[in-house]
């Protein structure tokens, strides 16, 4: 008895040490795996072209909007639930919310890969480009293995375990680019058309999850093998009331469908282009194959605007729990700052992003995707990276107001607005109006829940620091980016005959984001934009970062 008192103190007190390392584990994960996600779209069009890019990028946002609703916020339930149970002493329930949430999800992955393998030639149809439909019914598997493994994740979760979560997440993405790679260089060399070759590039989806389902099963039957939990429970268990199946299933969906039904605005606003670029771009005066041609070099711009999206996420996941630890205090100051602070970092990096991937979009598109076609659509677009930055920021700072569904009303709004500048633009510019149309659905999104933070943080901006000056260093950084894209080739040049086109590119982009980025940042310091209190605000690279710049004389 004693020694399991001794256990329980030392768990107990490596509780705090274990949740920082699991967060830690999960968020680098988290970050990995986007990254390898986000990537890997560039080797995909530089192999299979195009038209076979437009076709996984009409596909795979459906895919993902599915997949949410099939899983239906379950994780997070399961998460919550197995939590409560494990509190209690209850570790048989707490199995038992397992079993009970997987065969749910069984039932809605089944009914969900019915709907998309044998509704793959309608959906193809109201898409406007029969071509995806191979690709539909090839994605569609992936939905019999994924809630599976959601439902695992959340029991783990429950325990603050990330570890399993964190290996499946990375070993999901990895086998899933990898099988996708393999098959895409197999069906091309072969000669198939494009409707098979993205079927090949979707399937990748489906041997991740197995992959990553597999994973998880592992850990699954290690703990049962070490815990020998077959058929065992805690005396809490047994003296506990046993809740029926039945009730256990309605508690689950009470909480999971409100969490799904804020979970799937940003999906409905990517998967809008999906159902409309393709169809209005053949009112523009192109048959299918064009259209889904055009629809890939629309998406050229997007995985460099994700990336940006995914750094604005990885910072959002400090912000929402210490922006809530200040407002549990009443830390008016704390909380204050900590607002100002996020925002003002949204607003710096985004605009900063958006400008120099406009400047820099032909370089770019021919570094990454070998054409400059479509480069005036990447420069639109690429103004998204500002909105949708601020909008990530933004609605983490919402949300540790405790605002949860504001800001999933605004991306639905913003999904509206971008169904309605489709309509209008489309039809007269093709993908260079689809690019405008995104703009200023993001920026809808995006100020609307600047605003709404602005307003619950109690924070009044100063213009000059937070828009004049700022404004500036973009000046600055803008002279030097164009320093570079009209220097640096006619210097390459005069050194002699030795870069190619795409090689020249490289060089130009490679050296506007190093220069641009520099000057950028040395404006803000010496514009005084940016403080040594709010540097050492940044967790863990504030720090170094101000004794790099007091090294260079930058700031004393």
């Amino acid at each position: 008895m004693n020694e399991d008192v001794k256990d329980d103190a030392g768990s107990l007190k490596s509780t705090g040490s274990a949740l920082l390392k699991g967060a830690a584990v999960l968020g680098a994960a988290a970050v990995v795996s986007k990254l390898i996600g986000t990537m890997q779209k560039i080797p995909l069009q530089n192999i299979a072209g195009d038209n076979v890019f437009g076709i996984y990028n009409a596909v795979y946002p459906l895919y993902i909007l599915i997949l949410f609703l099939a899983t239906a916020g379950f994780p997070l339930v399961v998460s919550k639930f197995v939590s409560e149970q494990a509190a209690a002493g209850r570790y048989g329930e707490a199995r038992r919310v397992l079993k009970v949430s997987s065969a749910v999800l069984a039932v809605t992955g089944l009914m969900f890969f019915a709907l998309l393998y044998f509704g793959a030639d309608r959906i193809a149809e109201l898409m406007g480009a029969r071509q995806t439909s191979p690709a539909i019914r090839s994605v569609s598997f992936a939905l019999l293995f994924v809630p599976l493994m959601s439902a695992l994740r959340g029991y783990y979760q429950g325990y603050q375990n990330m570890i399993p979560t964190a290996v499946s997440q990375v070993v999901e993405q990895s086998v899933r680019v990898a099988v996708m790679f393999i098959l895409l260089l197999f069906f091309v060399q072969r000669g198939y058309g494009p409707d098979t070759i993205a079927a090949g590039a979707t399937f990748g989806s489906v041997a991740g999850a197995i992959a990553g389902l597999a994973v998880m099963l592992l850990f699954w039957s290690k703990e049962r093998r070490r815990l020998g939990l077959e058929g065992h429970g805690s005396q809490q268990d047994q003296d506990a009331p046993r809740e029926s199946s039945w009730s256990l299933v309605r508690r689950l969906l009470t909480y999971a469908i409100p969490i799904c039904l804020g979970t799937i605005a940003m999906p409905i606003l990517t998967l809008v282009d999906s159902f409309t670029v393709p169809r209005l771009l053949k009112i523009h005066g192109m048959d299918e194959a064009e259209a889904l041609l055009r629809f890939g070099l629309y998406n050229h711009g997007l995985p460099l605007v994700q990336l940006v999206a995914m750094i604005a996420s990885s910072m959002s996941a400090a912000l929402v729990p210490s922006i809530a630890e200040a407002k549990w205090k009443g830390d008016l100051d704390a909380l204050r700052s900590r607002t100002v602070m996020s925002l003002r970092l949204a607003w710096l990096i985004g605009l900063a992003a958006s400008v120099g991937l406009a400047m820099l979009a032909e370089p770019i598109n021919v570094m990454l995707f070998k054409s400059a076609e479509g480069s005036w659509a990447m420069s639109i677009i690429a103004y998204t990276a500002l909105f949708s930055t601020l909008n990530i920021i933004a609605s983490s700072v919402l949300q540790g107001f405790g605002a949860i569904t504001a800001p999933a009303l605004y991306l639905l709004a913003a999904a509206a607005a971008k169904v309605a500048g489709n309509i209008a633009l489309v039809p007269r510019w093709g993908i260079d109006g689809a690019a405008a149309a995104a703009v200023a659905a993001y920026a809808l999104a995006g100020l609307l829940a600047l605003a709404h933070a602005l307003r619950v943080g109690g924070v009044r901006p100063a213009p000059g620091r937070a828009v004049v000056k700022p404004m500036v260093a973009i000046g600055l950084m803008a002279a030097a980016l164009l320093a570079v894209t009209h220097g640096l080739p006619a210097l390459l040049g005069a050194l002699g005959p030795g870069l190619p086109p795409r090689g020249v590119a490289t060089a130009v982009a490679l050296a506007g984001v190093g220069a641009g980025a520099l000057v950028y940042a040395l404006a803000l310091v010496r514009l005084g934009v940016v403080t040594e209190a709010e540097l050492l605000q940044v967790p863990q690279l504030g720090g170094k970062l101000l004794k790099l710049l007091r090294r260079l004389r930058l700031m004393r």
